[in-house]
């Protein structure tokens, strides 16, 4: 079982959101308390006034911050590109998911190490 999976089984029973091209998910400054698991489509995350941007796709998931800061504020904007099927995880059903299921929190890591490696190789010179 993969990320994707473990999102989609959690899906049955969890907070499913559609979305249209172009919505947005959350701007930059809005208070924050869930993450965002991308069943279907692709979203384009987006800082610092548009100057950084990346494309995420299902399986990945976003706004993960908000389940280990306080008070946390979002740093940047979230706006589906295309029709997008999306799963709102709060602190409890993400902590469910890694109890039920501990490779989940592993194949997360995972996810968000090689989005680093690609957003890191892009800024070098």
């Amino acid at each position: 079982m993969n990320a994707l999976d473990t999102m989609r089984a959690l899906a049955s029973n969890g907070e499913v959101v559609q979305l249209e091209p172009g919505e947005l998910i959350f701007s930059s400054g809005e208070a924050g308390d869930c993450m965002f698991g991308l069943l279907e489509g692709s979203v384009e995350l987006s800082w610092n006034g548009d100057q950084g941007h990346e494309q995420i796709n299902a399986g990945d998931v976003f706004g993960a911050g908000a389940l280990v800061t306080s008070d946390h504020r979002r740093y940047g904007n979230a706006k589906a590109l295309t029709a997008c099927k999306v799963l709102v995880m709060n602190r409890e059903k993400f902590l469910f998911a890694v109890q039920e299921s501990p490779m989940f929190a592993i194949e997360l890591l995972g996810s968000i190490d090689q989005r680093l490696r690609q957003l890191k190789d892009c800024t070098k010179i």
